[in-house]
């Protein structure tokens, strides 16, 4: 008994000064951005009116906050998607081991070492109408009609703006699948091998059930990232045009920075943790069961 109270009052040593600056750092200003969302506020004094769940009532009646969080989940639901089968491709592929697939994955981590400002640049470079790669390659091969103002009309700035979302986040998860499947045994996928299993029917029932783990994790950062972006949107089109290319964040940025709207921006930011952790919670649950659990 009293070693169980040393050994417990030797761990809680430990995790005193972590606990604290996380209580310092996160906790206590996450509580104090959810009092300030129940205060109108302008940010720039000290008098505040309070609203109770005013801030509240006027974000679920806000049609932008609404188009804002289509947007994001649209960059979720189709960037995501296509993140993902484009990591588990690609990171099948280099699965060889060989000092060419190392190369080539650290090829593709570069977007993520590199700032997203640098980012945006080069993709608003690459999407420029006047001397922009991409129109520049449709007019030299004959298709002069489809080179657009990409990130100028309505209907093409959200998807170029997701192709820079893809771009940027996809070594990440060409690594995390990399390392999921170095850590399938090898005996596993040698006695698939004797039994016949081989090529899709092999990636389908023994490869992608045992990247299940991995799979639930890459699913949680995406919905993060893509119900998190700000800076590429902001950069590369300021949530225009027309309001086409407007998430949370920069909405958010709007409401604070530019109309000084502090409690409403506050709210928004509370909003978006709450769907954020709503969103990141459902993924867990609805992958909580392994495949693999089944079958024993």
């Amino acid at each position: 008994m009293r070693r169980a109270r040393e050994r417990a009052a030797f761990v809680a040593l430990f995790l005193l000064p972590a606990t604290a600056l996380y209580g310092l750092f996160v906790v206590w200003p996450v509580a104090q951005a959810f009092g300030l969302s129940l205060y109108r506020w302008r940010g720039v004094s000290e008098q505040k009116t309070f609203v109770g769940l005013g801030n509240f009532r006027r974000l679920l009646a806000d049609p932008v906050f609404g188009l804002s969080l289509l947007h994001n989940v649209e960059l979720l639901v189709v960037a995501g998607a296509a993140i993902l089968v484009i990591a588990l491709a690609l990171a099948h592929a280099l699965h060889t081991g060989g000092t060419g697939a190392r190369v080539l994955r650290s090829v593709y981590l570069f977007p993520q070492i590199i700032s997203l400002v640098v980012v945006a640049i080069l993709w608003m470079f690459v999407l420029n109408p006047s001397f922009g790669i991409l129109n520049g390659t449709l007019k030299a091969v004959g298709l002069p009609r489809l080179a657009l103002d990409w990130l100028g009309t309505p209907d093409t700035a959200l998807p170029a703006v997701g192709a820079a979302f893809v771009w940027h986040g996809l070594g990440f998860y060409v690594m995390l699948f990399s390392a999921g499947l170095r850590a399938i045994p090898v005996e596993v996928n040698e006695a698939a091998l004797l039994d016949g299993v081989g090529g899709l029917t092999r990636f389908a029932h023994v490869t992608l059930p045992m990247l299940w783990a991995v799979m639930r994790v890459a699913l949680v950062y995406l919905v993060i990232n893509a119900l998190n972006v700000f800076a590429l949107v902001y950069l590369m089109t300021v949530g225009g045009p027309d309001r086409r290319t407007e998430v949370m964040l920069t909405y958010l940025y709007e409401q604070g920075f530019r109309h000084s709207d502090f409690g409403f921006a506050t709210a928004l930011a509370v909003a978006n943790v709450a769907i954020v952790m709503a969103l990141s919670a459902a993924v867990f649950a609805a992958l909580r069961r392994d495949p693999r659990e089944g079958r024993a």
